[in-house]
């Protein structure tokens, strides 16, 4: 699961810096050389080329690296030869997605008209270039001895085609605004395609999903000039609004709406449960936040992981308002290809986030067996040594011996807290699940708990992981602070939320109280968590009648 995880981040990084490539020169040449450079570079592929392809059998070697001798001959003349395998495809249309293995014809043809080495490069990828449908060329790429490219490196290409693709277009429109400086329609396709570059390039700075939502919807609103932009995200059996820019004005918010009721099917619900793109006219909309005004034109646009790399699961909806007119197809096109982008950027941040969890995950375990290994066993050695120093004083002076108990004493509870700490950075288990993991965690630190469900509820592992830890903390405190070592866990679903709650009979605290104890209870820490799964921790305590500490979730299951 680490490696799975750490390669679908790295591939995402991979197509964050191409992306950044692409936008840093605006000249065709130079931009696609710079860029295919960079590909073979991060990929550790050693060669490749690109072709633009007009009608047949008329294309264009636009840029290559590292070509073998038997290519690069009489300044690359074997590149600008006959027409290979590989464009014959592209202009039977038979070449729609990345293909695994092709057999190179120039590396054949060449090699059997000359002696020049072909540096045992036999077989290339091939991938078109392709934006919207429209076909611009195709992208070669390989390495000596490698005749299998895995469906993930096929996946990835693709991925760096489309950005190749949309690069493409941007430059040609960006070369007709020159040609025709007069035309206004020119300038507005470009100015179309230069707010979008602008957007997508500050799309990929960022590695926050909160950040990540506020930027786009406020570079959206205020780069294209529209009134309301919307992003909102899939979570479980409901859509919540999690970032709104309104006539100047961008927020984050947590407005959610249930997928299964019927007062929510609008637009929103409508291109988000049959992934595909809506347009409506003064719609009215089950999230409050949306204003509601004659004239409004609304468009709402899926945000999906997308196959192969991302599974091409539903992420959310981009909603957009304004109150001109409808949306051209260059402005779906424009908005699709945001999407795209968004998605990818968001996924990469989930994908960032779980890989440091893992990370964190590895260093808390190796912290844990470290502690166990030397300090855990130098204290159980000292209390030994304190022992061994009393039984040989043999009561002689009482003053020391009260001073080898005090040693004693602090020993045993330093030893207690270590092995305390120790379960604490000890991973989540997803096998054990949540409950026996709380349950085991509660018997190593002296706590008897009792345990109660009254619905067959079932979390999301990352819920569940969060739920675990805050729930640690809550017995931790019940351990270190209520002077009881009983406990209560329980379980239940309250309409559409789930709700944990740990409870205690110990001393309490006072109400008033709570700020000045927030660090030492790890009140903090077990707030922000909740925040993690959309959630809410609520604290009640009472002094001399014990506390409950509450964290309540959106439910989530499959629709």
């Amino acid at each position: 699961m680490y490696e799975d995880k750490t390669l679908q981040y790295k591939d995402l990084l991979i197509l964050k810096t191409i992306a950044e490539t692409l936008n840093q020169n605006h000249d065709m040449k130079p931009m696609l050389q710079t860029t295919l450079e960079k590909l073979l570079e991060l990929t550790g592929l050693k060669t490749g080329w690109i072709f633009l392809a007009d009608e047949e059998p008329i294309y264009h070697h636009v840029a290559d690296h590292n070509l073998p001798p038997v290519l690069a001959q009489d300044d690359k003349e074997p590149m600008r030869g006959e027409v290979c395998f590989c464009l014959k495809l592209y202009w039977k249309g038979l070449l729609s997605q990345a293909v695994n293995i092709i057999e190179c014809e120039r590396l054949h043809d060449s090699n059997t008209n000359s002696q020049c080495d072909t540096n045992n490069l036999t077989h290339h990828a091939t991938v078109p270039l392709t934006i919207c449908g429209e076909r611009f060329g195709v992208l070669n790429v390989g390495s000596p001895g490698k005749e299998h490219f895995s469906d993930e490196e096929l996946a990835l290409l693709e991925g760096v085609a489309f950005q190749i693709g949309t690069a493409v277009e941007r430059t040609r429109l960006l070369e007709q605004k020159e040609k025709l400086a007069v035309d206004k329609i020119a300038r507005y396709i470009v100015d179309y395609y230069a707010n979008t570059n602008e957007v997508t390039r500050q799309i990929w700075t960022i590695n926050n999903l909160n950040e990540l939502l506020l930027s786009v919807v406020t570079n959206i609103g205020t780069y294209f000039d529209w009134s309301t932009v919307a992003i909102a995200i899939h979570q479980g059996n409901r859509l919540t609004l999690r970032a709104l820019y309104d006539k100047d004005n961008p927020i984050l918010m947590n407005d959610s709406v249930h997928l299964q009721q019927k007062e929510s099917a609008d637009m929103i619900h409508k291109a988000f449960t049959e992934q595909k793109v809506c347009q409506s006219k003064n719609e009215t909309f089950s999230f409050a936040a949306l204003r509601q005004s004659e004239n409004m034109f609304s468009i709402a646009l899926p945000l999906k992981k997308q196959e192969p790399l991302l599974r091409n699961e539903p992420l959310g909806i981009l909603f957009i308002g304004r109150e001109t007119s409808t949306f051209s197809e260059l402005e779906i096109e424009i908005l699709t290809m945001l999407a795209y982008h968004i998605s990818l950027a968001m996924e990469r941040i989930r994908l960032y986030d779980e890989w440091q969890d893992l990370l964190l995950s590895e260093e808390r375990n190796r912290l844990a067996l470290d502690l166990h290994d030397s300090v855990n066993q130098k204290l159980f050695s000292l209390s030994l040594t304190a022992q061994g120093i009393k039984e040989m004083i043999n009561d002689q002076n009482p003053l020391v011996v009260d001073g080898i108990n005090d040693i004693q004493l602090l020993t045993q509870e330093t030893l207690t807290e270590m092995r305390t700490l120790i379960w604490q950075l000890r991973p989540y288990s997803a096998e054990k699940g949540m409950i026996v993991s709380l349950k085991e965690y509660a018997e190593k630190i002296g706590l008897h708990v009792t345990l109660q469900m009254k619905d067959d509820v079932h979390f999301p592992v990352e819920v569940e992981r969060i739920l675990w830890r805050i729930g640690q903390e809550a017995l931790n405190n019940v351990s270190k602070h209520a002077r009881t070592n009983h406990a209560t866990i329980k379980i239940q679903s309250i309409e559409d939320h789930i709700q944990m709650s740990v409870t205690d009979h110990g001393c309490g605290f006072v109400p008033e109280q709570v700020e000045l104890k927030a660090a030492t209870l790890g009140i903090i820490g077990m707030k922000e968590r909740a925040l993690q799964i959309n959630g809410n921790l609520h604290i009640s305590s009472m002094e001399g009648k014990g506390t409950i500490i509450s964290v309540t979730v959106p439910q989530s299951r499959e629709i």
